[in-house]
């Protein structure tokens, strides 16, 4: 008895620290295989400004999943949020900041419907969601004329209608400030910023207690007196806020709003809070596991491709790990 009692506390260590540990051995393995061009300085640095969209928008699932909430759709939002952004700035010229403070609005206003949906309507999150992925990328699309929105083309014939006919951006080009929103090493003060304020709003402040409380047992916390529509729109918020900085990260890093720029990093913002929950036997979505989550698929994705590894294998290797974290952060709560 006491051997087994041994047995399961030590895997239920190497459970809780598996991400860690693959992340070390995948270190090891790229440095002994590509040697200083894998473990180098310039390297490092493509690793971090790689995940720093990845972490911002897994940030906003982080927020959203504490209370035991579920969004599929901060993508296609994030991509809505992008065209926004550049629309402001080329488009009407606005000053970068101006623009990025009205795209942080535009988007907790687009978040409205998510929590109307979810708290008034009562309908389950992911189900919600997932409809409004079509919601998001259809008025993107249609706000842009069915285009990209960047330096050189032509604004949709509404703008040119609110302009006497000219359809022209006010302005011609990205300035090296905004440009430089999404280079580092501003993106990874950005993405250090978001992380910070993530991590003390879910452990440092009672709101990500309650936020907790909920994601535990809704029940339970709204018996002792928490307020759950409250708090789950409060998260809603902040998850907004955070899907906005993706999309003008995302929009600066490219000199451009892409079509369907954002909607990539769903999965991989997914993978990242999962892989996130079984660090350090946390067992619920948290900020610094949200970021070794980011990193370890960063560093697998950055190691694959130098040592050769097509393209198109990459996201089933994403979707392995996946598998991996969803077996460490669940298979404990089986055993309980």
């Amino acid at each position: 008895m006491v051997q087994n009692s041994k047995m399961k506390t030590i895997g239920k260590g190497l459970l809780s620290w598996a991400a860690v540990i693959v992340l070390v051995v995948s270190v090891i393995i790229f440095t002994t295989i590509k040697g200083t061009a894998f473990f180098s300085v310039n390297n490092l640095m493509n690793i971090l400004r790689a995940m720093s969209v990845v972490t911002i928008f897994a940030l906003a699932a982080t927020v959203s999943m504490a209370p035991d909430g579920f969004d599929m759709s901060a993508g296609t939002l994030g991509t809505f949020s992008a065209y926004v952004f550049a629309a402001l700035y080329l488009w009407f010229g606005a000053p970068l900041w101006l623009a990025i403070v009205l795209t942080i609005v535009f988007t907790m206003v687009m978040y409205l419907l998510t929590m109307f949906l979810i708290l008034v309507c009562k309908i389950p999150d992911m189900l919600a969601t997932c409809a409004l992925q079509f919601v998001h990328a259809g008025l993107g699309l249609a706000f842009t004329g069915g285009s990209a929105v960047s330096a050189g083309l032509s604004a949709p014939k509404w703008f040119g209608a609110l302009h006497g006919g000219d359809n022209s951006p006010l302005r011609k080009g990205w300035t090296t400030a905004s440009m430089n929103i999404g280079k580092s090493p501003y993106i990874i003060i950005i993405m250090i910023l978001c992380v910070v304020v993530c991590w003390v709003l879910l452990e440092r402040t009672k709101h990500g207690r309650y936020l907790y409380a909920m994601g535990g047992n809704k029940t339970a916390a709204k018996l002792s007196g928490i307020n759950v529509k409250k708090y789950r729109f409060m998260a809603g918020m902040f998850a907004a806020v955070f899907i906005a900085v993706a999309g003008i990260v995302v929009t600066s890093r490219n000199s451009a709003a892409q079509i369907n720029s954002c909607d990539s990093y769903l999965m991989s913002s997914l993978a990242a809070v999962f892989i996130g929950r079984s660090v350090g036997g946390a067992e619920r979505p948290n900020a610094l596991g949200t970021v070794v989550g980011a990193l370890l698929i960063s560093t697998l994705e950055n190691g694959l491709t130098m040592c050769g590894v097509v393209y198109y294998v990459l996201p089933a290797v994403k979707g392995a790990v996946l598998c991996l974290a969803l077996v460490a952060a669940y298979i404990t709560i089986k055993e309980d």
